[in-house]
């Protein structure tokens, strides 16, 4: 059991900016005019989504997988994810000659399902209703003597994680940049978290946001209340990735400190947010993936904001979904 007392800081964050450096170039920051104009200020896309994986998670992945012992190696690893830390797991044990086994909802999208199983992991699928994901991988665990890679809260993978927002930070030196506002998706709060580290460490009055569906607004309300709250009942969103009922431990911490508040984003702004991307950029963003330009563009930063750094955290959406989403009828 990972202690919550151990909370990563900027020297863990750059540590792992040096392990990631070596697999993964930098992800551009991109800004473009017709965002600007929407938001009525610049809007800064983090594109998280060029990765080999199409998303960020291969950051912590790797940076929790490349301290593992040959031993531990030897053992293999099991994961539990909707999707992207799926693949990430897969594609970094297969970089690092180990065994993977993966437990993913049945639900997921077929684009990740296909796509870890590409990587040659062992898909273990599951029934995120009914069954525990946690007690599957303990059980396996046992069973095959195998390293258990957490999703969010672990120390290791915030710090990873926590590479986006120090890239962030760079990109936005290099140009003379102080953004106001930082916006990133949120499930169980491994990104946010991490991201916060680097970018209050170097912009201590920046104001960071979680944005999270709005069935799912666990962070939110957690934020509000002061403590950690979970999501109640069956909800469903299209944002597959973002579907955890409860912060972490360890990543509420953090967000505690570090963050300004959650945006929650209805279903329908997320699709708006996919299609706007796509005219705008030609980039393909997943739901989760466009949650926090949804968020950028419904919410009133105030006091205004000037610049705003958004994380398009992935890219796995199916095609056909991909496509019905983009081809469906604006309002009038």
């Amino acid at each position: 059991m990972v202690s919550t007392n151990t909370i990563p800081d900027i020297n863990d964050v750059r540590k792992a900016a040096s392990r990631v450096g070596r697999i993964l170039s930098p992800t551009p920051v991109m800004e473009f005019e017709q965002l600007n104009e929407l938001k009525n200020a610049r809007v800064l896309l983090k594109c998280e989504t060029l990765h080999p994986v199409g998303a960020f998670k291969i950051r912590g992945a790797w940076n929790f997988m490349s301290q593992l012992s040959a031993d531990e190696l030897r053992r293999g690893v099991i994961a539990y994810s909707s999707g992207n830390h799926a693949q990430a797991v897969a594609w970094v044990a297969r970089k690092l000659n180990t065994s993977a086994t993966i437990i993913m909802p049945s639900d997921a999208p077929n684009i990740k399902k296909n796509n870890t199983r590409r990587y040659n992991a062992n898909v273990v699928l599951y029934d995120r209703q009914s069954e525990n994901r946690e007690q599957i991988a303990d059980h396996l665990a046992k069973d095959l003597g195998a390293i258990i890679v957490p999703p969010y809260d672990h120390p290791k993978i915030i710090a990873g994680q926590g590479t986006v927002g120090l890239e962030i930070v760079e990109q936005c030196t290099t140009t003379d940049t102080i953004p106001d506002v930082l916006v990133t998706p949120c499930s169980g709060g491994g990104l946010v978290s991490g991201c916060s580290i680097p970018m209050k460490d170097a912009f201590p009055d920046i104001r960071i946001f979680s944005a999270e569906p709005a069935a799912f607004d666990d962070t939110r309300k957690s934020l509000e209340e002061g403590k950690r709250l979970s999501n109640q009942g069956n909800a469903k969103s299209i944002c597959d990735a973002l579907l955890a009922k409860m912060p972490g431990e360890l990543t509420f911490k953090i967000n505690q400190r570090n963050l300004e508040g959650g945006i929650t984003v209805s279903d329908a702004k997320v699709r708006e947010a996919m299609r706007t991307i796509f005219s705008v950029t030609g980039l393909v963003v997943e739901p989760a993936g466009a949650i926090g330009l949804a968020a950028t563009l419904q919410t009133d930063f105030g006091p205004p904001a000037k610049t705003i750094c958004v994380v398009l955290s992935g890219r796995n959406v199916d095609p056909l979904s991909f496509a019905e989403i983009l081809a469906a009828k604006q309002p009038a």
